[in-house]
């Protein structure tokens, strides 16, 4: 089964949280910061959202950041991915 989003809708799958901080201390599962950089899976074609026409500028295989709790999570043959419309994307990582 695959997931195909829609119009300017973008199928993400967020990094691993931090397990350590930067000194070498192990976090909890409820300290660890929910993930803001996600891999891009599967990008919808666009169209016409809202009266306005939408071109995807992202892609697959894109490194992006996202708003911290935007989208809608799903999980598929065991794995999570979150649906983000595109304007929750903030930034690509180059």
């Amino acid at each position: 089964m695959t997931i195909k989003p829609l119009l300017d809708r973008v199928l993400i799958k967020m990094e691993e949280a931090e397990e350590t901080t930067k000194s070498g201390i192990i976090l909890a599962g409820s300290a660890k910061e929910k993930p803001q950089i996600a891999s891009v899976v599967a990008v919808g074609p666009g169209g016409v959202v809202d009266g306005k026409e939408v071109s995807m500028y992202v892609k697959v295989g894109d490194k992006v950041i996202t708003s911290k709790y935007s989208g809608t999570e799903v999980k598929l043959d065991n794995q999570e991915y979150t649906i983000v419309r595109q304007s929750d994307i903030l930034a690509v990582v180059e």
